[in-house]
């Protein structure tokens, strides 16, 4: 084989692995993050995909000059989470997509088990982590269904009513485990199965567009499968924690699109009853114990500004994208 015909068949190879990372003004996490994707030494090709949802921090300037291999584009406006990954997904050319957080960081081995394990299991549709706090310890990696029974009891209750019914059985365990919804931080995706679903549904802002798009592979009879021994390094939060009242609000907002599209009107009804109510009584109790806790207060900050949105009806203002001063 000559040296051209060397050259084209290397332009025309397709990496197996995408790892799609969508950032919004956290330009230090994402450094770390396309840095840990780049460097991870699994024998598995990649390819480097990150959108820029117009941040403001430096963070072109900063993935340009370092990452000159990275495929970086930055959108003029910030059209949300969802849709920033479908336009990863659309530019992206491997076989195997995988979603990570620009808050989180690829360990040794993460690609070559995640792409071993889809290999081997064609029923699994969607793979997710072990996240790991910065300390090491473990993070929450999974969430069941949202449904109204979770809205209406108290929540230590229903996780002890979901342990009797082994709804998280084997969770625990170090084996591949089939749940409801993984955490949307890593997630690894067969290409068939993101173009057949159509990505991520774009009525989800921020919040809940990872567990919509779990429930809609497992309604395709598909599996969603928690793997234990993909570890990933996961400082939570990072993109919304400077707007924690416009976060909270954009996370009630997508509850709410969850309800009416996957359990219907009468539900999603149903819900706009109870949570208000709920939040009510946990605000009024917060602000007792307000004048002795800082935490305490800037829960109490938040929700009542989830409560004003609420009795304002709900409007499109107040989450992430018009974060008005309440």
């Amino acid at each position: 084989m000559s040296a051209a015909e060397t050259n084209d068949k290397a332009m025309t190879t397709r990496p197996e692995v995408s790892v799609l990372i969508v950032t919004w003004n956290t330009v230090a996490l994402t450094r770390a993050a396309v840095s840990s994707a780049l460097s991870c030494p699994d024998s598995v090709e990649r390819e480097v995909i990150v959108i820029d949802n117009a941040s403001t921090d430096g963070t072109g300037e900063r993935i340009r000059s370092e990452f000159p291999s990275v495929r970086y584009h930055r959108l003029s406006e910030n059209r949300g989470f969802a849709h920033a990954n479908n336009l990863a997904g659309a530019l992206a050319s491997g076989r195997i997509l995988i979603l990570l957080n620009s808050d989180a960081t690829l360990g040794p081995g993460n690609l070559k088990n995640a792409t071993d394990y889809l290999a081997s299991h064609p029923e699994c549709a969607v793979l997710g982590a072990r996240l790991l706090n910065p300390d090491g310890s473990l993070q929450n990696s999974i969430a069941d269904d949202p449904c109204l029974l979770g809205e209406t009891i108290n929540r230590s209750l229903l996780k002890r009513l979901r342990r009797l019914t082994r709804r998280r059985a084997g969770v625990s365990v170090e084996t591949p485990t089939p749940v409801d919804s993984v955490i949307g931080a890593f997630m690894a995706v067969r290409r068939e199965t993101w173009t057949r679903l159509g990505g991520f549904d774009e009525a989800y802002f921020f919040y809940f567009e990872e567990t919509d798009f779990c429930a809609r592979a497992r309604a395709a009879g598909r599996k969603v499968v928690h793997h234990p021994s993909i570890q990933v390094l996961h400082h939570q939060g990072s993109s919304a924690s400077a707007v924690k009242s416009a976060a909270r609000i954009e996370f009630w907002r997508s509850r709410y699109t969850y309800f009416s599209r996957h359990y219907g009107p009468a539900a999603n009804r149903a819900l706009g009853c109870i949570l208000p109510i709920r939040l009510a009584v946990s605000c009024f109790v917060n602000a007792l114990a307000a004048p002795f806790s800082f935490r305490t207060r800037e829960r109490t900050r938040w929700q009542l500004a989830l409560l004003r949105w609420h009795f304002k009806g709900k409007p499109p203002s107040g989450g992430i994208t018009s974060r008005p001063v309440w």
